[in-house]
């Protein structure tokens, strides 16, 4: 979900394990020229979501590293797929209720700037869950942990499933 802590805990998780970490939203925004709320407005989702795919493929396509996708990515069948085959999938699961609480003075967000934003985030949670939950190897509750213990949650799990060598 958007405000769910991709790139905050991303960041992190690449840092602890010695990895490049790449934000596709920042790469997006550097190949389009301008913010993605401003393309969206300009040129719509659809276009959006054709540039999301092309440099979510070419991320797959780079070095291993850490990449925080955008909330969206899992709308393409064609994302999820890549995705879940190519990389090992940390769906940071988060009520609607706490990205509110997170993104609520974020002017950001386009599909957030809407007149009830809880609604949109209950309705959004409802259509991308099963969406998450499709293309992630591992789900972990966000709630309220620190970044930090999200991080070790996350290094536990890889950890566990024998992806990392722990440390």
């Amino acid at each position: 979900m958007p405000g769910s802590g991709k790139s905050t805990v991303g960041r992190q998780l690449a840092r602890r394990l010695g990895l490049p970490f790449t934000d596709s939203d920042h790469v997006i925004e550097q190949r389009i020229g301008c913010s993605i709320r401003s393309f969206f407005e300009r040129e719509g989702e659809p276009a959006f979501r054709d540039i999301e795919q092309a440099v979510l493929d070419e991320l797959m396509d780079s070095p291993p590293g850490v990449v925080a996708t955008g909330g969206g990515a899992v709308l393409r069948s064609a994302n999820r797929e890549r995705l879940r085959a190519g990389a090992t999938v940390i769906y940071l699961r988060s009520t609607p209720e706490e990205v509110y609480r997170r993104t609520r003075h974020d002017k950001s967000r386009p599909l957030l700037q809407v007149d009830d934003p809880m609604e949109r985030l209950r309705s959004l949670q409802a259509e991308r869950d099963p969406l998450y939950r499709e293309a992630a190897h591992f789900v972990v509750e966000t709630g309220r942990p620190s970044v930090p213990t999200l991080v070790n949650m996350i290094l536990m799990q890889l950890e566990l499933a024998g992806l990392v060598t722990p440390k």
